[in-house]
């Protein structure tokens, strides 16, 4: 069975499937198929159990997970189709070789905050409207403990604690964070280069007719491996970067831990694979654009500060106003906090760096320009979407306030849909169907488990 036979083979989903209905179907499957198993690695803050699916008897485990952060449900899909797939069709289960073990959704309580855009049309003002995203040190894939120089990290979320004690239990030799991003394009995030793995993921996202991400990195201190390719960082590369760079405490910006890909490799000495693929909502033509604009980078990055910088101020105001009405224990209320508390030292740095570092020399391509104008502002504007649903909270923390709450909120969306309505004005995007970008993240896996398999 070649690649495409597989691929082939994926539904044409329309929506997002809720936590219930994604247990509901493991359930269902582990019941049709006597080779699947299904079991509890653990339970969420909120006691929810976090479920894994066992498939297939080779000799190497392949681990994945989906909504590594909650915000991100395109691989559950993907782990929805891959699971019913392998179960129907055992014999190539086994010509492959690995068990493998799917966890459909590790950050189960963060993902049921966001299942208000699940359903029906997608667009860029539903997801923001419904958006959920933890703080950094609550985040699966940033609580990982660590110890580096001045940093220790242990406070560890049980779902990462899950996480945790099921790659102590299978030390995977492949494991796979399905990821996704909004605007932008297709890139991956890698331990290592192996055999013709570069052209064959980038000649694959381009037979696809994805975009791939040829703007800014995530961070400055991201290694660049090949176009849309870059090596899998820890939160050691995060203290490096700001150790170079003057921060005399770095552990005062980092707040939070290590990665899966680090914890593996420190509990193993067995060679491992650690695949990330960020996979966009939305697509706009710039992406893919590497000519130069007329515009220096450097401008161009200090004016997308200065434009955070302004949106801060307004939801640090509005933050300021309702935190006193609200129940200081929910996830909303951490990660709006969060965002208030870091931003304005980080957007200091970012200036700082911006001004004094070479990297920022030259004219930005029309993919920089998109990604600095467009994508990077959004995601802000996601963040700070978060305190309308704050004020919610609020009411209920405070029903005798209701009036005064639902107008601050009332007052917030307005900002918020004219932001986003103007940011986008000039933007001539299309939502990626489901079905492109789950093809997207199978084809991945089996591209680099070939890749793997010629060792």
């Amino acid at each position: 069975m070649n690649l495409y036979e597989i691929l082939d083979q994926i539904p044409n989903y329309k929506e997002f499937m809720t936590v219930k209905e994604l247990d509901e179907s493991s359930k269902q499957l582990a019941r049709e198929f006597p080779q699947v198993k299904l079991f509890e690695i653990g339970k969420s803050r909120e006691k929810r159990s976090i479920y894994c699916l066992k498939i297939g008897k080779g000799v190497e485990n392949a681990l994945l997970f989906a909504f590594p952060h909650p915000n991100e449900p395109i691989g559950s899909i993907t782990l929805e189709f891959l699971s019913r797939f392998l179960a129907e069709h055992p014999d190539f289960t086994e010509e492959i070789g690995y068990t493998w073990y799917m966890i459909k959704a590790i950050d189960i309580d963060g993902a049921a905050l966001n299942e208000g855009w699940f359903k029906g049309n997608f667009n860029p003002l539903k997801y923001a409207k419904n958006f959920y995203r933890p703080a950094r040190f609550e985040q699966i894939e940033w609580s990982f403990p660590v110890t580096y120089k001045k940093l220790a990290f242990n406070n560890i979320p049980p779902e990462t604690q899950a996480l945790m004690k099921i790659i102590n239990e299978l030390k995977p030799r492949f494991m796979y964070g399905l990821h996704n991003a909004a605007f932008g394009g297709v890139f991956f995030y890698i331990s290592r280069g192996v055999g013709n793995l570069f052209a064959d993921l980038t000649n694959f996202v381009r037979k696809e007719q994805l975009p791939l991400h040829l703007g800014e990195p995530e961070a400055p201190y991201i290694e660049k491996l090949h176009d849309a390719i870059f090596r899998m960082m820890g939160i050691k590369d995060v203290y490096d970067y700001l150790e170079a760079r003057g921060v005399e405490n770095p552990q005062e910006f980092i707040k939070a831990g290590t990665t899966p890909s680090d914890y593996l490799k420190n509990i193993t000495n067995k060679e491992h694979f650690h695949l990330v693929s960020e996979i966009p909502y939305f697509y706009d033509d710039s992406i893919d654009d590497t000519s130069l604009t007329g515009f220096e980078r450097r401008e161009l990055m200090l004016e997308s500060l200065d434009y955070k910088k302004s949106i801060y101020k307004h939801s640090r105001k509005i933050f300021n106003q309702i935190k006193k009405y609200c129940n200081v224990d929910t996830r909303i209320y951490t990660a709006v906090k969060d965002y208030i508390i870091r931003t304005r030292p980080e957007l200091e740095f970012s200036l700082n760096d911006v001004k004094t570092s070479s990297r920022f020399d030259g004219k930005a391509s029309v993919s920089e320009a998109f990604d600095l104008n467009v994508s990077s502002r959004y995601y802000t504007l996601l963040t700070v979407s978060m305190i309308a649903r704050l004020c919610d909270e609020a009411i209920l923390n405070h029903p005798e306030y209701e009036t005064m709450l639902a107008n601050i909120k009332k007052e917030m969306e307005k900002w918020i849909d004219e932001k986003i309505n103007d940011l986008l004005s000039g933007s001539k995007f299309k939502v990626i169907p489901i079905q492109k970008l789950v093809r997207m993240q199978i084809g991945s896996v089996f591209i680099t488990l070939e890749n793997l398999s010629k060792q």
